[in-house]
């Protein structure tokens, strides 16, 4: 049982540069791979649902997809097949047809993975009742089990990212159909896939724990079992760590912190993307966020410099669009609005509030989050902007930004990384909190419908680029959010773990746990 801790920084790095004076417990010596995570809890493992950076990981290590990212690269340009071996692309480009490959099995018994299972869960992952990301899946007009291993899907329009929607990440995950019908609302926390771990034990607020799948097609993994711990607190996780009891675990996205923990013997950081894309979304649905004036004194009393300052330069990317750095598609695209106080304040005086205004936001405890929002909170108010935080755990905080009840939302996301994926699923009034099929729209953002969609249905990549760019350019205009940064993920580990793989990135946000990966 993990003791409870309290420690501060400064004990915390003089107890890390120690890392190396002591032997590793036994658990380790047994294959045992104990990872620190940064939460109280899972809510669920079902890879169409959830959107949790903390949950992201352990699915990745049970599911895999029709293909999948290399371990250790989140290069869409180097995809490569998983369940399917191989897969042909009709010219016109809205015929897909897969090949799948034989024997793969699914975790406890569950059997061989065919086609059914695939059309099972790409029908899944359509559905909003079943799926937070039903909206990236529009343009699929059918899939079809042609025989036991062909799989054909027909869309409406070409898809520039079809073989993201179908890769090892959110609805492209492959289920097995006949776990998740015999478990129904079961299957959320007794997950079954056919990855290299499966699903053992989920202990509430303790841990989860997953285990080898001893028939992995690519081969039994050479780690016996995973630990992943629920510890919230970055001090505990810390010292969790320096005394020996984990081996992995979430490092804190601070420059401090991450070149203090650089300089400690026996552990080393990694850094990898792609990162969360933080990004300030103001709800137009909560008055006077409905006034543009009130909205373009918001983003003008941000000082994103300052931000970036604080967070560190070797954990982020400066972001300077509503897409984020690095993903096909993004423009850099006026109108800008720069921090300016004194415009912030004479906005408020035009629309009506000279006195200034107050505005409630829910914040997430986490630590890449509520320091960053409380620094937030003092740049606004220094323009008349009182902003009231609500501060809770992580997973009520997921909850309660999908109710409407927050003035502005401060959310990081990674996505497949093209254009569409982010406009569709943050800036599309189809993914409108409330609405039907509702995603992350969480400003209520609806200017820029037409661009997306019409970007989604041409083949042509010139077209569909500029179409990106005009919606880029309409949704800032409109100041639907204020893009801040890309935070980069951070990780600690033991120098006796070794992924298997070069790690340059990871679409999942955590580290490539797979049959490749040993602890020594």
């Amino acid at each position: 049982m993990m003791r409870p801790y309290k420690l501060t920084a400064a004990i915390w790095f003089t107890l890390l540069s120690a890392v190396g004076s002591f032997s590793l417990p036994a658990a380790a010596q047994e294959k045992i791979l104990r990872v620190g995570a940064q939460t109280t809890d899972i809510a669920t493992l079902d890879p169409h649902r959830t959107s949790s950076t903390h949950e992201k990981g352990p699915i990745s290590w049970i599911f895999g997809g029709l293909v999948r990212f290399p371990l250790g690269s989140a290069d869409p340009t180097k995809i490569e097949g998983d369940l399917a071996e191989s897969w042909v692309r009709a010219p016109d480009g809205l015929t897909w047809t897969f090949k799948l490959r034989k024997g793969v099995q699914f975790h406890r018994g569950y059997g061989e993975a065919t086609a059914d299972d695939v059309v099972y869960s790409l029908a899944r992952a359509t559905d909003p009742k079943r799926s937070s990301f039903s909206s990236s899946f529009q343009q699929f007009q059918k899939v079809e089990a042609l025989d036991p291993y062909t799989v054909r899907i027909t869309l409406k329009a070409p898809v520039p990212s079809l073989l993201g929607l179908v890769s090892n990440y959110h609805g492209g995950m492959i289920v097995s159909r006949k776990a998740d019908q015999e478990l129904g609302d079961g299957f959320k926390l007794k997950p079954v896939g056919f990855g290299p771990f499966e699903f053992v034990e989920h202990q509430t607020q303790r841990e989860l724990t997953l285990k080898a799948h001893d028939k992995y097609y690519r081969g039994k993994p050479k780690i016996d079992k995973i630990a992943y711990k629920f510890i919230s607190s970055d001090a505990s996780r810390d010292l969790a760590f320096t005394s020996g009891e984990l081996d992995l675990s979430h490092g804190k996205r601070e420059q401090r912190w991450v070149e203090r923990a650089r300089q400690s013997t026996g552990a080393k950081v990694d850094v990898f993307g792609p990162g969360e894309f933080r990004t300030i979304f103001i709800n137009a649905n909560i008055k006077p966020l409905d006034d543009r004036r009130v909205r373009e004194a918001l983003a003008r009393a941000i000082d994103v410099p300052q931000l970036m300052k604080f967070v560190g330069a070797d954990v982020l990317h400066p972001g300077v669009s509503v897409v984020p750095h690095g993903y096909l598609g993004e423009a850099d695209v006026g109108p800008k609005f720069p921090h300016d106080v004194a415009k912030a304040k004479a906005l408020l005086a035009e629309a009506g509030f000279p006195q200034g205004i107050t505005i409630k936001a829910v914040v997430s405890n986490n630590n890449a989050q509520q320091p960053v929002m409380e620094v937030i909170q003092n740049q606004l108010k220094r323009s008349g902007i009182n902003l009231v935080i609500d501060v809770v755990d992580h997973t009520t905080y997921h909850a309660q930004i999908r109710k409407d009840v927050s003035a502005i939302v401060f959310y990081g996301a990674a996505r497949f990384p093209v254009a569409d994926s982010y406009l569709t699923e943050f800036y599309h009034s189809a993914s409108e909190i409330g609405a039907p099929k509702q995603v992350t729209n969480f400003s209520h953002c609806k200017v820029a419908d037409a661009e997306i969609d019409a970007a989604r249905s041409t083949a042509d990549p010139a077209k569909r680029l500029a179409l990106w760019r005009t919606a880029q350019e309409k949704i800032n205009a409109e100041i639907c959010a204020v893009p801040l940064f890309d935070l980069q993920q951070v990780w600690l580990r033991r120098d006796t773990l070794d992924y298997g793989v070069k790690l340059e990135g990871a679409l999942n946000l955590a580290p490539p746990i797979s049959e490749l990966t040993t602890l020594k």
